[in-house]
């Protein structure tokens, strides 16, 4: 066990350049594609028209661990995989009855775990630990046999469990039935990671920026950053956008680009729509503004739609919208010079759409209660939102057939996953735990920030998360094992539309790329529409 503990640190702590195939044979190829409709921008790749469906707090093992084997008890939706399925790096036979995480107990004392599966009447579960620091403490060093430990929270499921074992609980095709059925149909990654560790708000400026250094201004941020080693501070756990008017306390602004100022100066159109950001909206329970809200069926939790800290350009001066400012039209949505300034509800994306402005790149937040979160969302809310948007898309928008949607996650919640990726970003903040406290590795090559030329607190990469793609262009039953994280969307989106610029200190120099999802040269052009509540066709 020492011996694999010594190896596993030295080929996981690699600092380095990690880089994906280029466009070029997309780029070669571009010209034999039938043109989408007026307005849209040009491309290096056949996708005019990318959605990217950002939802919460999912590890890889979590949803797909057991793909594209369900058990299919009665009285479930059953999912049965086609022969030529591919299998993933999942749970083999030892992870699921000797896994590392029951054998330690030492550790993990009464929450000491193997897998086990969580069926669709659990869909309501406890949320995890999912800090920054604990997911590095459960990874230990590589080991991965300490959740239980460190991200472990007690049920329900079951009401009353005292234990930390939860964290070990996965669900499979019975219960994210449409996932699997868009893995199966479409193309999925079984390696693709969080940009850094940590909770919601990394995960969402890492997507949108792959840069959680170079705040610049904090109110109370409490422990939600750290030190950079150059006097400045870094994001390591969630704060709201400072001046947003439904943020609360523990505040912070970001310096530096993100991908929105790369568009805009492309004249590219896009947009970040999140449920419950338009604060003149009432709902069917008289609840308005900054407190509109929607109780699930499924957790019977009443959660806020819009949640301050899920929406990353509200963190950027440039691509701030704080007063929720409504879009002067219809038509006006995506567009540089609007009031909105890119930043909208997510019923601005379907009146977009459908009024046939479509824009270029969307960013989608689910409201709070069908985006997937532990404790006050669940799978079977999750599904609903994501089946909606993928049939809208195919049916209502006349540019399906030159789009790609990409749903991906923000962060692992702390549930398990038995996979740890290398570590390509070292860091050695007082929030560091992978190799021991202080330490993920000695960070003295750390990316830079635009406040420090080795920002410290943004050890990466983090959890594996699930990844897949849903598009005419994607490669159907595939499986795909390329590395990639959250910053693989950005460098797409760079790539895609503006020329491959990358934004200074970012993980998209590092970013494996998306490309070998896609099958640019033979598009599928058949519907793919699946049962909003069964997640079945």
């Amino acid at each position: 066990m020492r011996k694999f503990f010594a190896s596993t640190v030295a080929s996981l702590l690699v600092a380095g350049q990690i880089t994906g195939p280029g466009f070029a044979a997309a780029q070669s190829a571009n010209s034999i594609f039938k043109q989408p409709s007026q307005g849209s921008s040009e491309t290096a790749t056949p996708i005019k028209h990318l959605v990217v469906i950002f939802q919460e707090n999912v590890s890889f093992d979590h949803y797909f661990g057991t793909y594209p084997n369900a058990l299919n008890p009665q009285g479930e939706p059953k999912f049965k995989a086609d022969p030529d399925t591919p299998g993933v790096n999942g749970y083999t036979d030892a992870l699921l009855t000797n896994n590392p995480n029951f054998l330690n107990k030492t550790v993990n004392g009464t929450g000491a775990s193997n897998p086990f599966r969580l069926g669709r009447s659990e869909a309501a579960t406890a949320d995890q630990d999912h800090d920054y620091t604990a997911e590095q403490q459960a990874v230990r060093g590589g080991l991965m046999d300490a959740f239980p430990k460190y991200t472990g929270v007690p049920g329900p499921p079951p009401t009353g469990q005292t234990s930390n074992g939860l964290v070990m609980g996965y669900y499979d095709g019975n219960t994210v039935t449409a996932l699997w059925n868009y893995a199966q149909q479409f193309a999925m990654s079984d390696n693709s990671f969080n940009t850094t560790f940590g909770p919601s708000t990394p995960g969402a400026i890492n997507l949108i920026s792959g840069q959680t250094g170079g705040v610049i201004d904090s109110q109370s941020p409490g422990d939600s950053v750290v030190p950079d080693g150059n006097g400045a501070l870094t994001l390591v756990n969630d704060a709201d956008p400072i001046g947003d008017v439904c943020s609360g306390s523990g505040t912070v602004r970001f310096g530096g680009q993100n991908i929105g100022d790369l568009l805009n100066t492309k004249g590219v159109t896009w947009g970040f729509f999140e449920g419950g950001f338009d604060l003149t909206a009432v709902n069917a329970d008289g609840s308005t503004g900054c407190n509109r809200s929607t109780t699930s069926t499924v957790t019977n939790t009443k959660k806020a739609d819009y949640i301050p800290h899920h929406q990353p350009f509200q963190y950027y001066t440039s691509t701030a919208n704080l007063t929720h400012a409504r879009p002067t039209s219809v038509k006006s949505i995506g567009f540089a010079g609007d009031p909105g300034n890119h930043q909208y509800d997510i019923n601005d994306f379907y009146a977009a759409v459908k009024a046939g402005n479509y824009p270029a790149v969307s960013f989608l937040k689910a409201s709070g209660f069908q985006d997937g979160h532990a404790g006050y969302s669940d799978p079977l809310d999750e599904q609903t939102f994501i089946v909606h948007v993928i049939n809208f898309l195919q049916t209502q928008s006349k540019d399906w057939e030159h789009t790609a949607v990409v749903i991906a996650y923000d962060d692992s919640d702390g549930w398990y996953d038995h996979q740890m990726a290398p570590i390509v970003n070292q860091s050695s903040s007082e929030a560091d735990a992978v190799v021991a406290q202080g330490s993920c590795g000695d960070g003295s090559t750390a990316l830079p920030s635009p406040t420090a030329p080795h920002a410290q607190g943004r050890c990466g990469y983090g959890p594996r998360l699930p990844l897949l793609v849903i598009s005419p262009y994607a490669k159907r039953n595939f499986v795909d094992h390329t590395l990639t994280d959250q910053s693989s969307i950005l460098r797409f989106i760079e790539d895609n539309w503006v020329g491959g610029q990358r934004i200074d200190g970012s993980f998209d120099s590092r970013a494996g790329s998306l490309e070998s999802m896609f099958d640019f040269r033979n598009p599928q052009h058949g519907l793919f529409l699946l049962n909003e509540s069964t997640g079945q066709r």
